[in-house]
């Protein structure tokens, strides 16, 4: 299996996807959660079809080891692991696309190292970062408030603000998850039944330890420098982030856009593959 050094010596754990016979360039993929494994991102819906993907396992989920020192699950020292990845496989520059708090890394890395990115795609980020929650996602999950799973993930998510012990929010973010899909089909429900078993609840407190609000700013600061486009995709029924974090995120690149999906959750790759990799291809490919 594929490892790399880390800047503290740790081997580190990286898949890839599909082929380079393609002639494309590689794309670099950062799974969620935080502390998700990046199973659950697959193949992103067929992008490995069309270009290899190469997606690290974050310290502590997949085939990664834990960390020796907590802090080194910090998304800024996860940036820093993403350094690493990238001297490790030689290039001089990449394209990167994230997901859901994966956003946040990758942030960090484009903070520190905005010459190192030709694209970057962020797909349904939070803004916790640009220091603002939209109210949208809950006006999202309301509006669907018709829909037989409803009540019983409306009961799930008031009890996950109210509890901390893993095996409950297991439990709950599965009764939950039909509001981070466009719909709740056998598809959508196989990828739903994953999640559990792939949350690493260590890696997962550290993610955001150690941000002040210094260092966030210095951080928005190091945004405005980031001069390669990027792009920030959203689905129209997510109501887990909503559609405003996402343009909030945009906002904070001198090259950044937003785009909807109008029928896609939080997982637009589940939920309208063709679109979703349609959307990043293009992108990719543009001038």
């Amino acid at each position: 299996m594929p490892y790399f050094r880390s800047y503290d010596d740790a081997e580190l754990h990286h898949r890839v996807l599909g082929t380079d016979g393609s002639g494309l360039p590689p794309l670099v993929c950062l799974a969620g959660g935080p502390g998700r494994d990046a199973a659950y991102l697959g193949d992103l819906g067929g992008l490995a079809r069309r270009r290899q993907l190469v997606v690290p396992d974050g310290r502590g989920t997949g085939s990664s080891p834990a960390a020796a020192d907590p802090s080194r699950y910090a998304f800024p020292r996860l940036a820093e692991d993403l350094e690493a990845l990238r001297a490790h496989l030689g290039l001089e520059r990449f394209a990167l696309l994230a997901h859901d708090a994966g956003a946040a890394t990758a942030q960090a890395y484009a903070a520190a190292y905005p010459d190192r990115l030709t694209r970057l795609v962020l797909v349904c980020p939070g803004s916790r970062l640009q220091g603002e929650l939209p109210g949208d996602a809950r006006e999202i999950f309301e509006s669907r408030s018709d829909e037989e799973w409803w009540p019983q993930a409306s009961a799930a998510v008031r009890r996950l603000a109210e509890t901390s012990d893993m095996e409950e929010v297991r439990d709950l973010l599965l009764r939950a998850a039909p509001l981070a899909y466009g719909r709740w089909d056998e598809a959508q429900r196989a990828h739903a039944a994953a999640e559990g078993a792939q949350l690493g609840p260590v890696p997962r407190a550290g993610f955001w330890q150690g941000v002040d609000e210094q260092a966030r700013q210095a951080l928005l600061a190091g945004l405005r420098r980031v001069t390669c486009p990027v792009l920030v995709v959203t689905g129209g029924r997510d109501a887990v982030t909503g559609v405003r974090a996402g343009e909030l995120v945009a906002g904070s690149f001198p090259d950044g856009r937003a785009r909807t999906l109008p029928e896609a959750g939080h997982y637009p790759w589940v939920d309208a593959p063709d679109l979703f990799g349609r959307v990043v291809e293009e992108f990719l490919h543009a001038a």
